[in-house]
């Protein structure tokens, strides 16, 4: 892609979008092509690395000047989407298509843009044991994918144009949803354009209003979670878990909260992989009759954006018959507020870097 298609193309995406833009809100174009480098975080995917991905990321971007209270505390971030597409340079690989939201927060006198987003990814080359078995690191044609960028960015450097330079990750990976997962990382170089749907016209932020100091008492959260996945043994079989939760949380001002709490597993993949070993591999020493639920305690971390939230959580087994994947575990994902107590979450369960599942729970906040 050449710089003078990247322009073309920005302008005609811009002009379609700009017959809709409010004037009473901003919206920005920006589009980056990218070369990377597929990382080597597991010597499992060595075969597949051989040239350099390239692909092209495409935001579209509303910006945020203070009108709800949440944007000045972080310091008048954009909310947008992102389309990505990138060409793994390997036939074994494919390509992959990609939708995300995101965040864009800035730094250094607004010069230092860091974009989080997350989304779906479509890979158009998946494992298939008869036509694509060398493909170890995607299991199937939807995968989970996070989007990171950190660029030095200016916008409306000239009648509305600007310009953005940095570096990209980009992750794809089906948290266990089918086996093979053993995922792919790449790191990039890229650079691209911005475009102003109105022109380069300037707005003021405005001023951070009197913060209202958040005293609240320890509050108690009951979450139940599920989704489906596999076992690292391809072909294993997909099953449904259940996960049961019960922690209390304690605010600590606008922004955080601490949480500590405990969950129950009933993950029945275990099932079959404990019936698996204990047939198969006789040396390991597995009982058929091992019971497969695990219960762990945890603390945990809630940063709150409006209605949203960013949740972190660092867990033990405290009761965990089988071996998998070792005591510790961690969780990371999101939540969504749809009330004063009710809320909906998106989570990715793992023990390090090796995922074990992508829950979707219900919970109240009492």
């Amino acid at each position: 892609m050449n710089l003078k298609f990247l322009c073309c193309l920005l302008f005609s995406v811009g002009f379609c979008f700009s017959q809709k833009s409010e004037t009473s809100r901003k919206y920005v174009l920006d589009l980056s092509q990218f070369n990377g480098s597929i990382l080597l975080h597991n010597p499992d995917i060595s075969h597949l690395i051989s040239e350099h991905p390239a692909g092209f990321i495409l935001g579209f971007n509303r910006k945020r000047y203070g009108h709800e209270k949440w944007e000045a505390d972080y310091g008048y971030p954009d909310t947008g989407f992102t389309f990505a597409y990138q060409d793994m340079k390997s036939p074994t690989l494919g390509q992959h298509f990609g939708l995300y939201a995101h965040y864009n927060f800035y730094f250094l006198k607004r010069n230092l843009q860091f974009r989080i987003g997350q989304g779906i990814a479509y890979n158009t080359n998946p494992y298939d044991k008869n036509t694509n078995f060398r493909n170890n690191a995607y299991g199937s044609h939807l995968l989970s994918s996070t989007m990171v960028m950190l660029n030095y960015h200016k916008e409306n450097v000239i009648a509305g144009l600007g310009f953005k330079a940095g570096i990209s990750l980009l992750h794809y990976s089906n948290a266990n949803f089918k086996a093979p997962n053993t995922s792919t990382n790449t790191a990039a170089l890229n650079f691209g354009l911005t475009y102003d749907l109105d022109g380069g016209v300037e707005y003021d932020f405005l001023p951070k209003p009197p913060q209202e100091k958040i005293t609240e008492p320890i509050r108690y959260n009951l979450v139940f979670r599920s989704g489906i996945n596999e076992s690292d043994v391809i072909n294993s079989g997909q099953y449904g878990f259940a996960i049961f939760s019960a922690y209390a949380d304690k605010r600590l001002g606008r922004k955080s909260a601490l949480q500590l709490g405990t969950d129950v597993f009933f993950s029945n993949f275990l099932k079959e992989l404990i019936r698996f070993q204990s047939t198969s591999f006789p040396e390991m020493n597995v009982e058929a009759d091992t019971d497969f639920k695990r219960v762990g305690l945890f603390v945990g971390h809630e940063l709150f954006i409006n209605k949203m939230s960013l949740i972190t959580q660092l867990g033990y087994y405290v009761y965990y018959p089988f071996d998998f994947e070792g005591k510790v575990y961690n969780r990371i994902g999101l939540k969504r507020y749809l009330g004063k107590q009710v809320f909906a979450s998106a989570t990715l369960k793992s023990h390090g870097a090796a995922a074990e599942a992508l829950e979707f729970g219900i919970g109240i906040r009492l």
